[in-house]
């Protein structure tokens, strides 16, 4: 014991090193991207016993390995009883086929990467900003007759979330069926407030329930969807939460967002989608019927589909379709995002596409709710300025719309930042969308937020400080773990 207590930290030296080299060994075998790998190295070796700790909240995957491939048998068995009345023949998709030419390559490859199914008889309605979608949302929550669903990484109990909870438990007085997903890490609601939910019959579950919620805001396999499904016939979807930053009700800062309101058959995706989540939470407790599944008879013609992503689907789906679609333009791209941390794959096609004399306009936050993230995000600017993409600052507050358009014919609007997080570790949602239309008014909202954006010049950009440059790399290699 003497030995031990003379010696302890060189022995627990030994020990961290000991784990480390066999985590190391781990990282290598599973064949992580190498940018990742490196990171994670790094730190294990770099680091003693932070490097572990770090390592040990966010670089395993037990979690999904042993839970959400439980997860993914639930999806498919879902999938096989519902999904098969999507199935479009040939004739419609070579009709989409021969409107959108090139953009309907995105339409097999999601397909076959994930059964998203794609969609005709839908109607879209764009939404900007959350007073106008929590307006859409409670009228038509007043009227519905027999479920709502909803599924969000935040719902906060301050004054836009009580007003929706309030409502909620209204309507579950009425009889109504009211279910309710929320994510561990990112929601915040009372226990007074979760009694009274209970109360009225309302089922809540969390998200993979963390301990100590408030400091783990980065801990990996996050619900970062935004959906809600009414009636089985009304679907939302895109980037906006339910909290009061979302409606402008906190006057230090105006966040800008866009989000969807979907009827038609692609609400038979989000439903399916939200079941997946749900029987995950729930164990299994509820049984699936035709009743949530109502007969539409949408007469507008939008196809779309709903791409999921997560760590419990074999691909990228999302990332993929983006990669494909920006890959496949033949005239311009106007993406907005307000985490812009990329991987090779999608820096390289931007990079390509604005090389190639085709237009290529990214808008970001001038400054982000998040310190490193914004540092991470300027680090991988000057490599598309040099390329010739236009890069915009968003100055007139915080931008937290997530959306592409693509030769204005096809457009995605969802949760799926520009990210490592979004593309391979949290559960996202995106709704692609092939419609001349919708890509107009998405081109006119792209256009609006232009107006309060800094063009950044590639010579001023280069310019900055040594310092800024130091802390900008520092930031970049920690972004495959942000």
């Amino acid at each position: 014991m003497d030995f031990v207590r003379d010696h302890i930290w060189q022995i627990l030296i030994i020990l961290n090193y000991t784990v480390a080299l066999s985590a190391v060994v781990t990282i290598l075998l599973k064949k992580v991207n190498p940018t990742k790998a490196l990171s994670y190295i790094i730190g294990l070796l770099a680091l003693p016993f932070l490097g572990l700790i770090v390592y040990y909240l966010f670089g395993q995957e037990y979690r999904k390995n042993k839970i959400f491939s439980r997860k993914h048998v639930l999806n498919q068995s879902i999938i096989k009883r519902i999904q098969e009345e999507l199935e479009l023949d040939s004739k419609a998709i070579n009709e989409v086929d021969d409107l959108l030419d090139q953009k309907s390559k995105v339409i097999p490859l999601l397909y076959n990467n994930e059964n998203s199914k794609l969609t005709i008889n839908n109607a879209v309605n764009l939404i900007k900003n959350g007073d106008e979608k929590f307006k859409l949302l409670f009228n038509d929550i007043r009227e519905a007759s027999h479920h709502i669903h909803l599924e969000y990484f935040v719902i906060e109990d301050n004054k836009i979330g009580t007003e929706l909870l309030d409502l909620l438990c209204e309507k579950a007085k009425e009889g109504l069926e009211i279910r309710i997903v929320i994510d561990d890490v990112g929601s915040s609601i009372s226990s007074k407030m979760k009694r009274k939910l209970k109360d009225f019959g309302i089922e809540m579950y969390p998200f993979m329930p963390v301990r100590f919620s408030n400091s783990t805001g980065k801990m990996n396999y996050r619900d970062h969807r935004k959906i809600v499904v009414i009636d089985g016939k009304i679907g939302y979807v895109g980037g906006v939460n339910v909290s009061d930053n979302y409606v402008n009700a906190i006057n230090d800062r105006y966040w800008r967002d866009t989000h969807l309101r979907i009827m038609g058959e692609a609400v038979i995706s989000l439903q399916i989608l939200f079941f997946t989540t749900w029987n995950f939470v729930s164990d299994g407790k509820l049984e699936i019927s035709k009743t949530y599944f109502p007969e539409h008879n949408c007469k507008e013609n939008v196809p779309l589909q709903i791409a999921a992503s997560g760590p419990d689907t074999d691909w990228s789906n999302i990332m993929e379709a983006i990669f494909v679609a920006i890959t496949n333009a033949e005239d311009h791209v106007y993406i907005t995002t307000p985490y812009f941390i990329p991987n090779s794959e999608i820096v390289t096609a931007l990079q390509v596409l604005a090389r190639s004399n085709k237009e290529v306009k990214i808008i970001v936050p001038k400054k982000s709710d998040s310190w490193i993230a914004e540092y991470a995000t300027n680090s991988y600017l000057q490599m598309l300025l040099e390329a010739g993409v236009e890069v915009y600052q968003y100055t007139k507050g915080f931008i937290h719309a997530k959306t592409m358009v693509v030769d204005g014919v096809f457009s995605t609007v969802g949760t799926t930042n520009m990210d490592y997080r979004s593309f391979n570790i949290n559960f996202e949602v995106n709704a692609l969308i092939y419609d001349k239309k919708i890509g107009s008014q998405l081109t006119e909202f792209f256009n609006d937020d232009l107006k309060n954006c800094e063009k950044l010049d590639l010579k001023s950009w280069q310019e900055r400080s040594k310092r800024t440059k130091l802390v900008e790399a520092i930031a970049r290699l920690m972004a495959p773990l942000l």
